[in-house]
């Protein structure tokens, strides 16, 4: 695993965002000083063979595996869940997530981290709504199936349905990102943030946006702002390493 330090101003505004109560970490800052075309032009569109945002190689190395995009896409009914549900009793599916963010925040271990956001991600697939939770599945089909007029379709019809739920926002801002259509994909993350300010998949999703267009400082505040969420999560770490390093130089 490579390690990194993020040096100077860089570290303070690191070490500050962790420090920050769980209120202040919540609250979504402004999301964009900055316009791009809501359609795709030529100086904006990814190259074909660029990876979706959630795992972000360094420059000189290829990723190894299919990264994912945005987050975890919905899973069938009959599919086993990573994790049990752990819920107490008296519970509520709000009183779950905060205490489980609450434990994402301080867990260092990499495979605790993994276990405690597939629980999350879990209760973010799960929108109330039984018809919108198979419209989500039925998305997810065809975007693994590539077919996205299909895939732009069903996340229409959810959104219709139900324009409160984040994950339809950002599933669909994960499909105008794999389509080229940033502008568009932008303007579904901050919907996505305006419900979920701690959606890292949404999160890593705007900073390999914001990078890829040459704002590199706002990429690196924006990885910073993933990491006072999900401390552990490792395409964050090299990112914001990496970035560091090349706006402020290598630690001496």
């Amino acid at each position: 695993m490579r390690s990194f330090v993020i040096s100077g101003a860089i570290g303070l505004a690191f070490v500050g965002a962790m420090a920050l109560p769980a209120a202040a970490q919540d609250a979504a800052p402004p999301l964009f000083d900055f316009q791009v075309d809501p359609e795709t032009s030529p100086d904006t569109s990814p190259p074909p063979e660029d990876p979706p945002p959630m795992v972000i190689p360094p420059p000189d190395e290829e990723a190894t595996e299919a990264p994912e995009a945005f987050g975890s896409a919905p899973i069938a009914e009959s599919e086993p869940a990573d994790e049990p549900d752990g819920r107490a009793a008296d519970e509520t599916p709000a009183e779950e997530r905060e205490r489980l963010f609450a434990e994402l925040r301080k867990e260092p271990s990499d495979s605790k981290a993994r276990r405690i956001a597939s629980r999350i991600e879990r209760l973010w697939r799960n929108s109330g709504s039984a018809t919108v939770d198979l419209l989500m599945l039925r998305a997810a089909e065809a975007m693994a199936k590539e077919k996205n007029a299909a895939a732009f379709d069903v996340l229409d019809q959810a959104l219709v349905l139900d324009p409160g739920y984040a994950e339809a926002w950002n599933r669909r801002a994960t499909l105008n990102f794999t389509a080229g259509a940033w502008g568009k994909s932008l303007a579904d993350i901050e919907q996505t943030l305006t419900r979920e300010p701690r959606h890292w998949g949404a999160l890593m999703g705007l900073a390999m946006i914001l990078e890829r267009t040459g704002r590199k400082d706002k990429a690196l505040e924006t990885y910073l702002r993933v990491l006072a969420v999900y401390p552990a999560l490792k395409s964050a770490q090299d990112a914001a390493g990496r970035l560091s390093e090349e706006l402020v130089g290598p630690a001496i």
